[in-house]
């Protein structure tokens, strides 16, 4: 029976998804970790980037009450902006704990500051990197100090290789994000209302081509279908090009109403990041997770499933639009087919991929660095 632990998770942000996939995972695993029985805190600050951005959406506001009313377990703590009382408000509210997380997307600042304090607190600290920087902007990861943390949880073996080559580490464990199944499930008996969903952000051109190829074209050759697109980051020109090819735009949508929208549609389609189809490969977004812990065919566009993740047969691939435009006919005129391709998806997270199995993997972690 492993110990009670006492943790501290410092998030860029839980209570907002605007933009921020990292939440989606982090809520589910932090819930699962208390019911493991471990003490957990969590901290993020009051402002940043993604909560003030989440405030302008329409949905904003329901978003936050959504979070609070599907995860009353979860206190959030906030803190404000740094001050010069910092290392005494760490020192003294991270005393007592056993191990602290630091979320790769807070400032490096904090980062050192948490090094600082930890001599004299003598809590265990460990980076949790869920991003590509460590690939694409190795710099901006270095000043995390990260030679002097107690290891790095890691969200791919692709990630953990770059930390163990480049970084020159050895404390560095792969954990996986994975479907917070307390909440994303399949919906029965739920009316179809569109044939094809994406949900996704458009982000910095990081992925704009593979949006044209994966879902704007094949939309356009289907013009009797329908197609729905949620997301953030949407440039004017996107927006346009959207409604060129027949697909509905609906912007925002926060995450826990995901569940909805994915039983309200037929299928859904993986487009990964460029970073996650090459440098990054064999990590799938979050996405995917929750998509086939609701029930709903999935279609990803090129992805290298290098870790062994899934089954064949857990979701279809496509190669090009025409591939990708055959695949949803052969997948909407065929119910039998979908609904059988959904089942075996399904069947793989719930036995693999739900945030209890990574709460024990993590659990794992902490328990190896406490040694």
């Amino acid at each position: 029976m492993p110990r009670k632990l006492r943790i501290a998770y410092l998030a860029h942000a839980l209570q907002s998804d605007w933009n921020n996939g990292n939440a989606h995972f982090l809520r589910g695993l932090l819930r699962a970790m208390q019911e493991l029985g471990h003490e957990v805190r969590v901290f993020e600050p009051v402002r940043e980037w993604s909560i003030n951005n989440l405030r302008t959406e329409r949905a904003g506001e329901q978003s936050l009450k959504q979070f609070a009313e599907t995860y009353p377990d979860l206190r959030v703590i906030t803190y404000g902006a740094p001050s010069g009382d910092d290392a005494a408000f760490w020192r003294g509210t991270l005393k007592d704990l056993d191990i602290v997380v630091l979320h790769e997307w807070n400032p490096a600042e904090l980062a050192k500051l948490l090094l600082e304090v930890r001599e004299e607190a003598g809590f265990k600290l460990l980076l949790h990197d869920t991003h590509h920087r460590a690939s694409s902007s190795p710099e901006e990861i270095r000043r995390f100090g990260t030679d002097r943390f107690d290891g790095v949880i890691a969200f791919g073996e692709a990630l953990r290789a770059i930390y163990r080559e480049r970084f020159g580490l050895e404390r560095v464990w792969t954990l996986h994000e994975a479907a917070d199944t307390t909440v994303f499930k399949p919906v029965p008996d739920q009316a179809k209302k569109q044939d094809v969903v994406w949900i996704g952000n458009w982000g910095d051109d990081e992925r704009s081509r593979e949006i044209r190829e994966f879902l704007l074209r094949p939309a356009g050759a289907m013009a009797d279908r329908e197609f729905v697109d949620y997301g953030v980051r949407y440039p004017e020109e996107a927006v346009k090009q959207l409604k060129q090819a027949g697909v509905r735009y609906e912007g925002y949508l926060p995450n826990l109403e995901a569940v909805r929208v994915y039983g309200e549609s037929r299928l859904t389609v993986h487009i990964p990041r460029q970073q996650y189809a090459e440098a990054m490969h064999g990590i799938p977004t979050i996405r995917v997770f929750e998509a086939l812990a609701c029930g709903i065919p999935l279609i990803s566009a090129p992805w290298s499933d290098s870790e062994h993740l899934f089954r064949e047969g857990d979701f279809a691939t496509a190669r090009n639009s025409a591939e990708m435009q055959a695949e949803m006919e052969r997948l909407l005129d065929d119910p039998a087919t979908a609904k059988a391709q959904a089942r075996r998806g399904l069947e793989t997270v719930l036995t693999r991929h739900t945030c209890g199995h990574r709460a024990v993997e993590l659990t794992a972690i902490c328990e190896e660095v406490l040694r």
